[in-house]
């Protein structure tokens, strides 16, 4: 068995950045429901937690998983749970994309106080002044934009 240490930090938003999640409630019962669902089919979530219109993971990956199998399972599975639980008023659904950087061993505290803190954050900062960061950061074409 391969013993492996690979942290990923996943960002993904909601469609065209509906703001789905606007009460603690709301969020805190899809972030759950992520951590248990993603236990379920043995995908580890180290930490999670999100803003009204998006989810931040950071996940650990197994030897054997990739990042697409990883979101696939993840947001296809909460996006039907949230449409089913008649969590929103409207057809949910996640954007297409996300983002995901690795994190070394000596980062992953300071990345899960970065998760853990998303509220703090989105007070002083908007999704898509995060994104611009992240794009200019690690180099990323920005997938989407605030229509989409």
């Amino acid at each position: 068995m391969p013993f492996v240490s690979v942290y990923i930090h996943f960002v993904w938003r909601t469609k065209r950045g509906i703001p789905y999640f606007n009460t603690s409630v709301k969020r805190t019962a899809v972030w759950q429901h992520i951590r248990e669902n993603a236990e379920k089919k043995g995908i580890y979530i180290d930490f999670v937690n999100g803003y009204t219109d998006h989810c931040h993971c950071l996940i650990s990956l197994k030897s054997d998983q990739t990042m697409s199998f990883v979101m696939q399972h993840i947001k296809g599975e909460s996006s039907h749970w949230i449409n089913q639980s008649g969590l929103c008023d409207h057809k949910f659904e996640w954007q297409n994309d996300y983002y995901a950087v690795s994190v070394s061993d000596s980062l992953v505290d300071k990345v899960r106080e970065y998760i853990k803190n998303q509220e703090k954050h989105h007070n002083k900062k908007s999704f898509n002044e995060e994104v611009d960061e992240f794009v200019a950061r690690y180099g990323f074409a920005k997938l989407y934009d605030i229509h989409d």
